[in-house]
């Protein structure tokens, strides 16, 4: 018999989406993180997109949630119950048998981390958990030939943590887990606006402008701002109002988050062995997770560290590919054991 049968789940539990791959139906689902609650019983009420729309839009009584916080769980209670909704939304409340479940984990995630994203996942109905890294993921599901002995370096800017690793021989070399991703540059933006222009803005619209205006490297001397009118609540009158902003302001705003990414990449290299830099060299950075769309982030990583980067085709779902392939490689291994 098969090691994985076809209920058997992947999911990329991330701090700002969660990914869920259902073996025989691709990928099922992608959902915001968020659990929005009621208060007077702390018990669920909505899940993903529909929870997400709640956020700063919601009475007293009811409160929107993210139980994961840079890479890791936050609020174990709502992280079970996530879990439960989405496997069973999966695979249906009534089956023969409990899924096996893959999950990856950030890559320098402690081994009592580990344990409370394996037990959540139990108590959520599995039948066993494997755990896979999140850079390790990405690179499988960058198509990466892993196992040669050969330095493979994988940069990946996700929701809460920006992971770097460099993968040799099927594993992890040498890693480093940092706690600024796009979560941080949403929050830069927020604080920029409070603070230089009087406007208070919410999550959702700190992401919109993360996307239209993002930018890593200053504007070039032929080119022109990109504008974005941008409205929320003035914190000097309490009324609507409405700022007028450019990508070369948000150049500014994503300077220090940018420069903290390019320090973990450094440290990192810091610590990898000769031979598989020198691979590194010639092959280059590959960079996957959201944070990798932010425009000119491939060339302030190759400005500061010399070495070319290549974002790969489908950045945003690297790391659920890569735990498809995972499930298919073990269902291969056992049948050939």
């Amino acid at each position: 018999m098969a090691l994985f049968s076809s209920s058997d789940i992947g999911i990329d539990l991330g701090t700002s989406s969660i990914l869920v791959y259902v073996k025989g139906k691709g990928l099922h689902l992608k959902e915001p993180s968020v659990v929005a609650i009621s208060t007077i019983d702390n018990t669920p009420i909505a899940y993903g997109e529909e929870a997400r729309r709640m956020v700063g839009r919601t009475p007293d009584y009811i409160k929107a949630i993210k139980p994961l916080k840079h890479g890791v769980i936050s609020n174990i209670t709502l992280t079970e119950k996530m879990l439960k909704h989405y496997i069973e939304e999966a695979i249906g409340k009534v089956s023969l048998r409990k899924p096996r479940v893959v999950i990856c984990v950030p890559a320098m995630c402690t081994e009592i981390e580990k344990k409370a994203v394996e037990d959540a996942a139990y108590t959520a109905g599995a039948r066993t958990v494997d755990i896979i890294e999140e850079p390790l993921a990405a690179a499988l599901g960058a198509d990466i030939d892993v196992d040669k002995p050969e330095g493979n370096m994988i940069v990946d800017i996700g929701g809460g943590t920006t992971d770097i690793a460099v993968i040799a021989l099927g594993g992890i070399v040498c890693a480093n887990s940092i706690k600024i991703a796009g979560d941080d540059f949403d929050q830069a933006i927020i604080d920029y606006l409070k603070n230089q222009h009087h406007l208070l803005v919410g999550d959702r619209t700190a992401e919109q402008i993360k996307i239209s205006l993002g930018r890593a490297i200053p504007l070039a001397d032929n080119e022109k701002p990109i504008t974005m009118a941008v409205k929320g609540r003035s914190t000097q009158n309490g009324y609507p109002g409405e700022k007028l902003i450019g990508d070369d302001d948000i150049y500014f705003v994503f300077k220090e988050p940018v420069e903290e990414i390019l320090r973990g990449i450094k440290k990192v290299f810091e610590l990898t062995p000769p031979e598989l830099a020198a691979d590194i060299f010639d092959k280059g950075i590959y960079l996957t997770g959201g944070g990798s769309q932010i425009y000119g982030m491939d060339q302030a990583i190759k400005n500061e560290i010399g070495v070319e980067c290549l974002r790969v085709d489908d950045p945003l779902r690297a790391v659920i590919l890569g735990i498809q392939k995972r499930i298919m490689m073990s269902e291969r291994q056992e049948e050939n054991s």
